[in-house]
């Protein structure tokens, strides 16, 4: 390879990594064109996987800064950049490789730390970001409901008690009108006298 297109193959490279969220480095010896094509439709637009020279894949990845990917680069490898949900796209590389055994998963990438092929295997049997969106929205729910339930029910008490003050208030208006002739207006008619009797005690 001439070095203009090597080093725009790097180039192309290094853009695939900085624009993925993640990376899982795969071997495809044994793998027909077919299947390939068959790998590639199944990531759909969670993923691109491209065939690439490890000489230029580690050059890549030393210019955008991944460490521990020498090991992984032997044999005939190919990348699976992943540009949506990470662990949909590792489910889908898993399903494949079981269904097709000359898929090997070595290892991969995610937010710029290397991941062993066993942790790409955990990252595959995570619930999926839709999954877990759903469950957040459920709890969310749940809370709204509970919080409305917890405005709600001082609420209610309030209109029951608003609705029996004016139910007596139909039978009796001076509750509502200062309760003229009742104890408390005695107790206010009271105060002067009590006051002039401090004052006489204190002459």
């Amino acid at each position: 390879m001439a070095r203009p297109e090597k080093t725009a193959a790097v180039a192309e490279i290094v853009e695939s990594f900085n624009d993925a969220a993640g990376a899982v480095l795969t071997e495809y010896r044994g793998l027909t064109v077919k299947q390939l094509q068959e790998l590639r439709r199944s990531l759909g637009e969670n993923a691109s996987y491209a065939v690439v020279k490890n000489t230029l894949a580690k050059i890549a990845a030393e210019e955008v800064g991944i460490e521990g990917f020498d090991d992984l680069l032997t044999g005939p490898t190919a990348i699976a950049f992943i540009n949506g949900d990470v662990v949909e796209a590792a489910k889908g590389l898993r399903d494949f490789a079981k269904a097709n055994p000359a898929l090997v998963i070595k290892g991969g990438v995610l937010d710029g730390k290397p991941l062993g092929a066993a942790e790409i295997a955990k990252l595959a049997d995570l619930e999926s970001r839709e999954v877990l969106l759903g469950k957040l929205a459920g709890g969310m729910l749940a809370t709204l409901s509970q919080a409305v339930y917890l405005l709600n029910a001082p609420l209610a008490q309030v209109a029951r008690l608003a609705g029996a003050l004016e139910a007596k208030a139909t039978e009796d208006p001076s509750i509502l009108a200062g309760g003229a002739g009742t104890p408390a207006a005695d107790a206010a008619e009271d105060a002067p006298v009590a006051d002039a009797a401090t004052e006489s005690t204190d002459a």
